[in-house]
């Protein structure tokens, strides 16, 4: 099937028509001719996963990324920076209803302070697009910078010194299978983690990454093929840090952090220019990114978050701040009453506010709300719910993950006047 690229889906797929259907191609561009042999079905979508690019449009660029067109993590470095940005406003546009201008990454390569590399039998690197058992094999990550071909280089002759197995996915077989980098990027320091299987891990491992600041191993005893697990023991330093203007923040292995830091200052510096009052309630404060940052600029800030580990984060980083602000655990469904603060800011999962939230929203009126999301279509409907008494203010994205097809949105909400 032969046919001309028409515009890129909402998940920075190629979108081919081909009659009443529509072919999803991975790694095209508008304009593309190019020709779809097979495709496979997923979640009611069509996806090609063998096709030929035949013509390419005129507006593609040459990726930075020696590994682009296999690799799963950026979908879009084949389109100039300033069509990707294009792109994310029309996205949130199309969701929202109205203009949003996304304000643009400071650095499009080198900026992720966090990759997780898997430690396979098939590579060390990401999974191939599409596939869940398959990776490339990389020798660094663009993206990253330049510390990645350092942390792989190690990596590869500890492998190779220790005769060290490899995990095969399919068989739940081998030792090592994954490595986490980290970097502060305003602050130059280092933590690699390395997640194995139960097992002994060779007394050599430190030796390699003299290097690191931080330096961990994490066993996952589970099947799932997650990045994390318990703690087995570490060296260096506990933590490493990062800062985002005057605010220290300390980064351990399980707990999350933005992961483009050069953006996450303009995107608390935005949500500190909307906040107002004296009384901040932050919900789904995670680590305390916006709330200790809004602490050391005078406000009062309560926190609120689920994850237990995160709240000790959050409450260290208050501490070594020196700031006015207090996190507890809690959930989402669950909160005080909400007019007790002049601005409450929610930066929910991708699945949006839970309703029981939106409910208590609408009962108390808070004045003032300033909604953080990673996702448009949940944002959207949240915010159809919230009209009923509020209105948008302002709304800017931020493009927090250049290459890839996700946005961040920055929502100013204010009560209507009663």
């Amino acid at each position: 099937m032969r046919g001309v690229i028409e515009r890129l889906s909402d998940d920075g797929l190629g979108v081919l028509r081909a009659g009443k259907r529509e072919i999803l191609v991975p790694h095209t561009a508008p304009g593309d001719l190019v020709e779809v042999r097979k495709w496979r079905r997923k979640k009611r979508k069509l996806i090609a996963t063998e096709f030929e690019l035949i013509e390419p449009s005129g507006i593609r660029t040459e990726p930075k990324c020696p590994y682009f067109g296999r690799c799963g993590g950026c979908l879009l470095q084949h389109l100039p920076y300033e069509e990707q940005l294009r792109f994310k406003a029309s996205k949130l546009s199309k969701y929202l209803g109205l203009d949003v201008e996304v304000i643009p990454s400071p650095k499009i390569y080198g900026h992720r302070n966090r990759i997780d590399v898997v430690i396979s039998t098939t590579g060390i690197g990401f999974r191939r697009y599409g596939t869940w058992w398959e990776a490339v094999d990389i020798a660094e990550c663009p993206v990253f910078g330049d510390a990645s071909r350092r942390v792989l280089k190690a990596l590869r002759e500890f492998i190779e010194d220790e005769k060290l197995s490899l995990y095969d996915i399919r068989k739940n077989e081998g030792f090592l299978r994954y490595i986490v980098i980290r970097e502060g990027k305003f602050t130059g320091e280092l933590m690699v983690n390395l997640v194995t299987k139960e097992g002994a891990l060779p007394e050599s491992f430190p030796d390699h990454f003299p290097f690191a600041t931080s330096l961990y191993w994490s066993v996952n005893r589970s099947e799932s093929d997650v990045s994390y697990g318990d703690v087995e023991r570490f060296w260096g330093e506990p933590f490493i840090r990062e800062k985002l203007d005057d605010v220290t923040y300390l980064i351990h292995p399980n707990s999350f952090f933005q992961t483009n830091s050069y953006q996450a200052v303009n995107l608390v510096r935005k949500v500190a220019e909307l906040a107002d009052g004296e009384r901040v309630l932050d919900l789904y404060s995670g680590v305390g990114t916006f709330g200790v940052y809004l602490a050391k600029r005078g406000f009062a800030v309560e926190g609120v978050e689920i994850n237990p580990f995160a709240v000790e984060m959050a409450n260290r980083n208050a501490e070594i701040n020196g700031v006015n602000a207090q996190f507890r655990v809690g959930s989402d469904r669950d909160v005080e009453d909400l007019s007790n603060y002049d601005t409450v800011i929610v930066d929910p999962p991708r699945a949006g506010l839970h309703p029981k939230l939106i409910r208590k929203i609408l009962k108390d009126e808070p004045e003032r709300l300033i909604y953080v999301s990673c996702n448009p279509k949940t944002l959207a409907e949240n915010l159809s719910a919230l009209r009923e008494k509020y209105r948008i203010e302002s709304a800017v994205g931020l493009d927090m993950f250049p290459h890839t097809p996700h946005v961040e949105a920055v929502i100013e909400l204010k009560k209507f006047d009663t």
